[in-house]
């Protein structure tokens, strides 16, 4: 989801499109607070690691 969310930040970029930048910084805050919970401890979604 992080790289998803830097791709489209970056595409945004690129192109000029400010709905690909927005998708791109919302997908990229969220991978990084999943990512962070996972890396402290805390279950996402019921399950305790990502795999």
């Amino acid at each position: 989801m992080i790289i998803v969310g830097a791709v489209l930040l970056i595409l945004g970029l690129v192109t000029g499109l400010g709905v690909l930048w927005t998708i791109g910084i919302i997908l990229l805050v969220i991978g990084l607070v999943l990512w962070i919970l996972g890396t402290v401890g805390h279950s996402v979604g019921s399950r305790r690691h990502y795999w």
